[in-house]
Formats: structure tokens, sequence, C-alpha cells
């Protein structure tokens, strides 16, 4: 939820409509179809900037990823652990 919130924020301060940039980002995060606005079925991407672009790539690769496996793989417990054995 704080992905979605942090990374609407950041496109919303790059100048795109609130509407677009909730729903781009919820659209990538959770790898589902067109989002609503200029990001919607009748349009394309090709109006986020192009910074926007990249964070929504992350966003997406997030969402594949699932954000916890990816979170322990930067948890420091997770390494000290995989020392031990």
């Amino acid at each position: 939820m704080v992905l979605v919130f942090l990374s609407a924020t950041i496109l919303v301060a790059l100048g795109m409509e609130p509407l677009s940039s909730f729903s781009g980002v919820i659209a990538t995060t959770g790898n589902v179809g067109p989002g609503l606005g200029s990001v919607g079925p009748m349009s394309n991407y090709s109006l986020v900037p192009s910074t926007g672009k990249w964070v929504l790539t992350v966003t997406m690769l997030l969402g594949r990823l699932e954000i916890y496996g990816l979170l322990l793989f930067f948890t420091p417990a997770i390494w000290k652990m995989r020392s031990r054995i």
C-alpha cells in the first residue's frame, strides 16, 4: 500500500493527473490490464514522462517478485543465517 501511494505521488509530482497516476501504479503493481485516464484502454503509457516510466517499471518488478521475497533478499538477518550454513 505504501508502494502505491509513494509511486503515485512521484508520478503526480512529475506532472501526471492523479487518476492516471494511481490507476497506472495499481495496474503495473498488480500486473493487470490498462488503468484509467491517460493510461486507459483507449490510450497507452506514451504520455507518461521518462522518469515516470522508470517508476512504473520498478513497481511492476516489485509486483511480479512479490515484495516480501524481495525484502527478504535485502534483510541482513538472512545473510547472517546463510553464513552459518
